[in-house]
């Protein structure tokens, strides 16, 4: 993706989170549950969402939501951090994994990467948003868990 490109789409994810703020439009499905909420996109998109459980490290998972960024119906898992709320963007993704890239805009911090196939735009406005975002790259998804 081309640094404008990218810079428009955390423009819009930026966007989008506030949207989902003050639209009262967070989530469409509620649940701390990741065994709800991923069986929730089943149907709604083409692929399937990584969830994973993050509340050991201080980061509930409320829900999710279908979103739309550049022209793509993505996945939007939601993490609750304080009364932080952290909006995770994800979609398939071309290319091989790349490392986090951040960007502020307007006092939301936006941090992007692309692994295992995903690329994943997480945004909040919590100082702790690298926290979550190498919490959740460490953590195995639901699904992978040893047998």
């Amino acid at each position: 993706m081309r640094a404008h490109d990218a810079d428009a789409l955390v423009t819009q994810a930026v966007s989008d989170h506030v949207r989902s703020l003050l639209a009262a439009h967070l989530i469409d499905v509620r649940s701390s549950d990741q065994h709800t909420v991923k069986p929730w996109f089943d149907g709604r998109l083409d692929f399937s969402p990584q969830v994973k459980d993050l509340d050991a490290q201080g980061f509930e998972l409320i829900g999710g939501r279908l979103d739309v960024l550049g022209d793509e119906r993505v996945a939007a898992l939601v993490y609750k951090r304080h009364l932080h709320m952290i909006n995770l963007f994800q979609w398939p993704a071309n290319g091989a994994a790349s490392e986090p890239t951040e960007q502020t805009r307007n006092g939301y911090h936006a941090i992007g990467w692309r692994e295992d196939g995903m690329q994943f735009l997480a945004v909040s406005d919590t100082a702790d948003l690298n926290a979550f975002v190498q919490d959740f790259r460490a953590a195995v998804p639901l699904g992978s868990e040893p047998r």
